[in-house]
């Protein structure tokens, strides 16, 4: 079952393995990875962003290494350290929640209250371990994810820079502008300036 854009897999149900896989970035993830673990003979009962709970339809244990040699196939990896699991989830609550998540379904918390609500841990130790396994602060990782949304946002020539500000949560044009301008080196204004498909967008897969 393919899952919405900020949900979280259900516990996997007895006899079923929970998968965890890098570099799902977005809904055709979803259904390359279900297409690809259905053709090496596995059972998918739910997928998500970085996420699959799998069962073999006899009950045999899933057979990892034909399962890995199908998910790399396709640019894709399993992830086993339990500590890179949970910087994953991370990653995928994080790109589910500002690519792919309607401005008027938007929780209303802070990112930082929701990640550590979703996962069941405190933001100061997901923080901490995303660090250690990325060499980049979550905070910064956030921060660019918003910014690459909204160059895909501004994309669109009569996208204005007050909208896309609203639209990513932002409390002004000023402040999407300040992170713009980190990021990137120019303004949203500039940006939009060099027209439709201008470089500086970058790959999810890059970014994730």
């Amino acid at each position: 079952m393919l899952q919405s854009a900020t949900s979280v897999l259900p516990a996997p149900a007895a006899g079923a393995t929970r998968l965890f896989i890098r570099n799902m970035v977005c809904p055709r993830c979803l259904r390359v990875v279900q297409r690809e673990l259905e053709k090496v003979g596995l059972v998918v009962d739910n997928v998500a962003l970085g996420a699959a709970n799998v069962r073999m339809a006899d009950g045999s244990p899933v057979d990892m290494p034909v399962v890995e040699a199908a998910l790399q196939a396709f640019g894709f990896a399993l992830v086993n350290d339990p500590r890179d699991q949970l910087v994953e989830q991370v990653k995928a609550l994080v790109v589910e929640l500002i690519h792919y998540t309607p401005a008027e379904q938007q929780p209303y918390q802070t990112y930082s209250h929701f990640i550590s609500e979703r996962l069941g841990r405190s933001y100061a130790y997901l923080s901490h371990q995303f660090s250690l396994r990325e060499g980049l602060t979550l905070e910064k990782y956030i921060i660019r994810q918003k910014v690459e949304r909204a160059k895909e946002l501004l994309s669109y020539q009569d996208a204005k820079v007050a909208e896309v500000a609203r639209l990513l949560g932002y409390s002004s044009a000023a402040h999407l502008t300040n992170q713009f301008r980190q990021v990137t080196g120019m303004s949203p204004s500039d940006f939009q300036a060099l027209g439709p498909g201008s470089a500086g967008r970058l790959s999810l897969h890059n970014l994730a």
